[in-house]
């Protein structure tokens, strides 16, 4: 009777359900945390979106005071829309790779017009706004007085300007304004030539639908972004095709998305504690008696039977001659640690049987593996036969 040991199909689900339901789970949550993230994301900085962190009050308060707004999400278009008669504000400048960063610079320096830059850290600043260094706050307070002399702030009063901190090394032209300790959260940087100039916005606060309303938000935000008739509102977009390497390419690692390489270290913790948690914890061997008597005869033939299924002659012939060594050596006199030694083995062999020779000895005990199942039996046959003539002798 032929028994298999392939797993069934409920085997496979019963050792392996715990980790599909694992895998499930972090599944499930990845979604769950995605969903969450594009619910509270979504709209952020639009002016065109009513969400709580949208822009679209300010644009409307702005439209009612001839200030047209018009949204772009690539580089190019922001580029083209720069002029003396436009306000351009950059809703996330760190999103910009530092190519995309220094052609937005180029164009807007010259441009006679206002460039407003949200929240700009030190991935950005340094090509948006030379000699300006970012800091991020060190107080929780985010409502600040304007303690400058621009008049847009000192119309404005305190605002929620508090986040990131600026420090230029043109203090003579530059208004420094709502200070946190000593370093402003509202820089204003005017042009080298011309009429225009570069606000640095340490927060997005004075912009957002539901904080609008409260301190001075909505006052400095106007003055801001209503000094010209026109606003373009830049969204970068990871779909923009400017944020491509100066030959074009992207490697592998720029098109994944943000994030990635924490959530592959948690699958891999995920998949190190699931390991532990199914892996087979082995204890002391515990004796059981078996419920039947195997015979002896069948146990040799029944590996036997791996041996030739496996064609490993080599195993089985190294198993005898290694049997044989065993035997052999305490009737010719030689110690059981040197049965498997030919040098303390053979000449013991050879003086109990003058007739053979240690050469013949040598590759009947230590010689290779057969090449063939009939030189596999001969060699058993001459393996009996030698010790039969080793114990007669």
């Amino acid at each position: 009777m032929t028994t298999s040991s392939a797993l069934t199909a409920r085997q496979l689900w019963t050792r392996n359900r715990g980790i599909a339901l694992a895998v499930l789970l972090l599944l499930v949550g990845a979604v769950a945390i995605a969903v969450v993230r594009s619910q509270t994301k979504h709209g952020d900085l639009d002016p065109r979106s009513a969400d709580p962190r949208g822009s679209r009050a300010i644009a409307e308060l702005l439209a009612d005071r001839g200030v047209t707004t018009r949204v772009v999400t690539t580089l190019d278009a922001a580029r083209r829309a720069a002029g003396p008669n436009t306000t351009l504000l950059v809703a996330v400048p760190d999103l910009l790779s530092h190519r995309q960063q220094s052609l937005l610079a180029k164009a807007t320096t010259s441009s006679g017009g206002r460039t407003v830059l949200v929240a700009p850290g030190g991935w950005s600043v340094g090509r948006l706004a030379p000699g300006v260094t970012a800091s991020a706050a060190t107080t929780p307070d985010t409502t600040l007085d304007p303690d400058c002399t621009l008049p847009d702030a000192r119309r404005a009063g305190s605002a929620e300007t508090g986040g990131i901190r600026y420090r230029t090394t043109a203090d003579d032209d530059a208004d420094a304004c709502y200070p946190s300790e000593r370093r402003a959260t509202l820089l204003r940087l005017p042009a080298a030539s011309g009429t225009g100039d570069t606000v640095l916005l340490g927060a997005p606060d004075i912009l957002l639908n539901n904080r609008l309303d409260k301190q001075g938000n909505a006052s400095l935000a106007l003055q801001l972004l209503g000094s010209r008739p026109h606003l373009v509102w830049y969204l970068p977009s990871l779909a923009d095709s400017s944020a491509t390497d100066t030959d074009g390419r992207q490697s592998l690692f720029d098109l994944l998305p943000s994030g990635w390489l924490w959530g592959t270290l948690q699958l891999f913790v995920a998949a190190v504690l699931a390991a532990f948690w199914r892996g087979r914890r082995f204890g002391p061997l515990v004796p059981e008696r078996l419920p039947v008597v195997i015979r002896a005869s069948e146990t040799t033939e029944g590996r036997a039977r791996l041996y030739r299924k496996a064609d490993a002659r080599d195993r089985a012939s190294a198993a005898l001659r290694s049997t044989a060594r065993t035997r052999l050596a305490p009737l010719a006199g030689v110690p059981a640690a040197q049965a498997h030694t030919p040098e303390a083995l053979l000449p013991a062999l050879s003086a109990r049987l003058p007739d053979s020779g240690e050469q013949a000895l040598h590759s009947l005990l230590f010689g290779p593996p057969p090449r063939d199942d009939a030189a596999l039996i001969a060699l058993t046959d001459r393996l009996d036969a030698l010790e039969r003539e080793v114990r007669r002798s």
